[in-house]
């Protein structure tokens, strides 16, 4: 039995990419940030796995031989939101990035997609998504119409309070702007932010939804699907990849309930590849400059870690990495190009080795075809020799 396990921890990123300041993200360190200003903040399992050892990593122990294997990921696409992140790891490269609106959509486009739900729209300007339903939700309540916003990343995105508006009418929302959005204003993602509650204490719900492009070839859970084996995704991965190259599919309401979905996935007996997304650190952290609650979050996955890697199968090779960053020491409440982590670990492998630092997250996926013995193509350099494994 051959089983690749990925753990996209998103936005954990570990140090800004040498480009970085075309993104305004010069100086940008997630993980480092952390370290250095939360006390008692320390990650001991994914230290034993390599953490302190990756080239620019600070703040961590640098265990003498770790237990796995370790290194670091350059994001070679052009971007730093979740979709490029998510397909570069899985083996596309993006020549041009996704679209962005920093003034919000043009009218003309919100007038196509206000004629198409039948109802006008509220707000159409990028904003922090807790913020402007903190500014416009009793508005909203009161006349129906849902929020658009937008953020640095590309998205299109539609907040709406469950009682106003049914989630099953949100997500049909959503795939009306899908439609809508393409060709020159084809974004990432469409995205639909439910929440609940009353005037001055409005939340958002675990129901949100995002509504990606489909890939525009073919990715390597494509390649595992079409040799037969499983793709089991967990959390928004459905969503990333737009259902494509996807076996079995499980949404989340949160990471630890990620962690349990993928542990009842790899007690299973499959051939394939498991893909979980753990958004928390993302979503409720990052992009609320939250830096205490991220240092928690990282805390209670790293806990976990033993419980995951002894689920595993002897032949199981775990891979723990990032889509890109969110520091929460910034002003910026938005993602950040950043290297990712690349973390590996598996009974048959080698221990202690240095990855380095890889000009691509297409690497990954090189190397996941090549460990599963899948043809597949992406133009980058597979790792799996410095695994100790076998063509």
């Amino acid at each position: 039995m051959k089983r690749v396990i990925i753990i996209v921890l998103d936005s954990v990123g570990v140090g800004e990419l040498p480009d970085a300041a075309a993104y305004g993200d010069v100086g940008s360190n997630t993980l480092g940030s952390i370290a250095a200003n939360v006390k008692g903040f320390e990650l001991p399992n994914m230290e034993r796995l390599g953490l302190g050892c990756i080239t620019g990593v600070s703040g961590f122990r640098k265990v003498e031989v770790p237990v796995g294997c370790f290194g670091k990921m350059a994001e070679r696409s052009a971007g730093k939101d979740t979709t490029t992140g998510h397909w570069e790891l899985a083996g596309i490269t993006l020549d041009k990035a996704f679209p962005l609106y920093p003034k919000g959509f043009p009218e003309d486009l919100m007038q196509r997609f206000e004629t198409a739900i039948g109802t006008r729209t509220l707000g159409n300007y990028p904003a922090s998504g807790t913020e402007i339903i903190k500014v416009l939700g009793q508005q909203h309540v009161t006349t129906g119409h849902p929020i658009v916003y937008t953020s640095a990343d590309s998205v299109f995105q539609i907040a709406a309070h469950e009682d106003v508006i049914p989630l099953e009418r949100q997500y049909e929302i959503c795939m009306t702007a899908r439609e809508i959005l393409k060709g020159e204003h084809a974004v990432g993602r469409v995205i639909a932010r439910p929440f609940t509650g009353n005037a001055g204490n409005f939340t958002r719900t675990a129901n949100r939804r995002d509504f990606s492009l489909r890939p525009p070839r073919k990715t390597m859970l494509d390649y595992i699907k079409e040799a037969g084996m499983e793709v089991k995704a967990v959390g928004k991965i459905e969503d990333i990849f737009a259902g494509q190259g996807i076996t079995e599919a499980v949404h989340t309401s949160g990471n630890m309930d990620g962690v349990d979905k993928t542990l009842d996935i790899i007690k299973n007996s499959f051939d394939g590849l498991v893909f979980t997304n753990l958004v928390d650190f993302d979503m409720q952290f990052g992009h609320r400059n939250d830096m205490e609650g991220y240092a928690k979050a990282l805390m209670e996955f790293d806990a976990r870690l033993p419980e995951i890697t002894g689920a595993m199968d002897d032949g199981d090779v775990l891979v723990i990495t990032a889509d890109h960053g969110c520091d929460p020491s910034t002003e910026s409440t938005d993602h950040s190009r950043e290297y990712v982590p690349l973390l590996v670990y598996g009974r048959q492998i080698n221990r202690g080795v240095d990855l380095g630092i890889r000009k691509t997250f297409a690497d990954l996926a090189e190397t996941v075809v090549r460990i599963l013995g899948v043809c597949g193509e992406f133009e980058a350099e597979s790792f799996h020799a410095e695994l100790g494994l076998s063509k």
